[in-house]
């Protein structure tokens, strides 16, 4: 499946992108669509050990399963005061 996948701050700026395309097998969960963009996008590889994930504007941690249509977001860890 064909996964779009939108970047914010840091992530954006080390893509050079706004959003990034994967493709991966079916059936699927964050954890393997992080491997995947590690693969095909290695600018933004050291940032994905951190990473928050939206998938369909919610919060997900890396096991939860994705399926072909799911919104997905990256983004940093924030810090700062």
């Amino acid at each position: 499946m064909k996964l779009n996948i939108r970047l914010f701050a840091t992530l954006k700026d080390r893509a050079k992108a706004s959003q990034i395309s994967v493709d991966i097998s079916e059936p699927a969960t964050v954890s393997d669509l992080l491997a995947s963009v590690s693969r095909q996008y290695p600018a933004i590889e050291s940032a994905l050990q951190y990473v928050l994930i939206s998938v369909n504007q919610e919060y997900a941690d890396r096991t939860q399963s994705i399926v072909s249509g799911d919104e997905i977001a990256l983004f940093p860890p924030v810090s700062g005061g």
